[in-house]
């Protein structure tokens, strides 16, 4: 805790200093362009990778940076930022990042027991059964992971396009879906386009 209040003693001191006419044409609303899927690692600091400012993003983070099937009963969280964005603030694009050593595809191949402790991550995790069950022939984590963690941000755009309002959007040219994959030890970012995967940021 003691770290957490300095950081919030420096935020106040330099960087909301530095933008202060930002954050106050921020306090009555906001318009972000895009919505980004991530995972809740720690490591997976969707402004740090995108160098964006507050209000450039509207963000979901949850476990393996899943997308559930469209339902109107279901899965209200992450439904309804997927809503609240798309409607409401009209996003022109979403995206999907999906990033390296990502625990949760992991533990899709766990067996049951070491999962006994966690029934909500167990529960969220068979969003991932299509991979788990493609993949699960490759037995080396090493050369598997990379392939499902890959995989998993193209299903979730397949996914993306099973919501009525978005495939509407994206159909009529006015919402661009991305699939992009973080590699945390380097840095570098890959966006899936037609089939193959492409390095992003000028490289």
């Amino acid at each position: 805790m003691v770290e957490l209040v300095q950081g919030v003693g420096e935020f106040q001191q330099g960087a909301f200093q530095e933008n202060r006419e930002l954050f106050q044409k921020l306090e009555s609303g906001q318009a972000p362009k895009t919505l980004f899927i991530g995972c809740s690692d720690s490591r997976v600091v969707p402004n740090l990778i995108t160098s964006t400012l507050p209000g450039d993003l509207f963000v979901i983070r949850n476990i393996a940076n899943m997308v559930p099937p469209y339902s109107t009963e279901k899965w209200e969280c992450a439904i309804s930022v997927l809503e609240y964005g798309v409607k409401y603030l009209e996003v022109e694009n979403i995206v999907v990042c999906g990033h390296s050593d990502c625990g949760g595809l992991k533990a899709l191949f766990y067996p049951p027991e070491k999962l006994e402790e966690f029934p909500a991550v167990t529960r969220w995790l068979q969003l991932g059964t299509n991979l788990k069950e493609k993949y699960k022939g490759i037995l080396d984590e090493k050369e598997r992971k990379e392939v499902v963690e890959k995989a998993n941000v193209v299903e979730q755009l397949e996914r993306l396009m099973g919501y009525p309002y978005i495939r509407e959007r994206v159909e009529k040219g006015k919402l661009r879906l991305l699939g992009w994959y973080y590699k945390i030890g380097t840095g570098e970012v890959l966006e899936y386009r037609e089939g193959n995967w492409e390095p992003v940021g000028g490289e």
